[in-house]
């Protein structure tokens, strides 16, 4: 499949996932808007940088409002802004923290999707791919809230493929495991910590970072966009790298065998 002349948008391209998307949808023929809060971020890449925050209606308006006015059309839409929190009991976070969560990880791709779901539908076609991950299919403890933002957005993305499919609009969702990436540099901590849980936080951080350092690269997940992105008949969930097995074990091994292994990669007591 031919990429050239398409438009790409790209969400969270500053670092990460996000920038290795961006530069291998370039590479790959795509004319890429990559997005970030901070646009004026230096260094050299294959993609323009606008200026977006995906919780603001009016952020969202003016950047998609941009690439239209250059373009005249949006092929491809990959929504991976969002960010991490750091293990923490559920109750560790306010209700404000909570929305806060949810509005940047999931409610941010409500507002894209909204904002350029329009536009394609008069083209009559066009690609949608959010980045989720497996804790979207295998939540895990002490990450409770980003688990619930990212089951959202599976589930969000599945509906709306089969809602958008007779326009000409496919939608995937994409769902790594961890990745070795700044994401997990700039982790939001709990506001409302309590002592109970302490030790057994710190016990899940040290985990998490061991965990990190054999993780798959950024450019693993960008492989597999670009993928979804070309395929004549596009599945609705990919996994990427190491994502595949935990996704296999989700599908095929019993719960009880599934939640025992869950609390003794963490440490957990049973």
């Amino acid at each position: 499949m031919n990429m050239r002349g398409k438009i790409a948008l790209v969400t969270g391209a500053s670092s990460g996932i996000g920038q290795a998307t961006a530069e291998r949808l370039a590479k790959a023929g795509y004319k890429v808007y990559g997005t970030s809060r901070r646009a004026g971020t230096t260094g050299q890449r294959s993609f323009e940088l606008l200026s977006l925050d995906v919780a603001r209606d009016e952020s969202v308006d003016a950047a998609v409002q941009k690439v239209m006015q250059l373009e005249g059309r949006i092929d491809l839409l990959v929504n991976n802004a969002g960010f991490g929190v750091a293990p923490a009991g559920a109750e560790e976070s306010s209700i404000e923290q909570a929305q806060s969560i949810f509005d940047t990880n999931f409610f941010g791709i409500v507002r894209m999707t909204r904002a350029v779901v329009p536009h394609m539908r008069r083209q009559g076609d066009g690609r949608i791919i959010n980045i989720g991950s497996v804790l979207g299919f295998l939540p895990m403890p002490y990450m409770a809230l980003y688990s619930a933002t990212k089951h959202a957005v599976a589930g969000y993305s599945e509906a709306l493929d089969h809602e958008l499919r007779t326009l000409g609009i496919r939608v995937s969702v994409v769902e790594p495991a961890y990745i070795n990436t700044p994401f997990d540099a700039n982790l939001m901590k709990p506001d409302a910590p309590l002592d109970v849980y302490r030790e057994i936080r710190a016990s899940v951080e040290r985990r998490v970072k061991e965990v990190l350092v054999n993780a798959d690269g950024p450019e693993v997940v960008a492989d597999v966009v670009l993928k979804a992105a070309m395929a004549t008949h596009p599945k609705i969930h990919y996994a990427p790298g190491l994502a595949r097995r935990m996704r296999m074990l989700r599908r095929f091994a019993p719960t009880s065998v599934l939640d025992a292994g869950v609390r003794k990669d963490l440490r957990l007591e049973a």
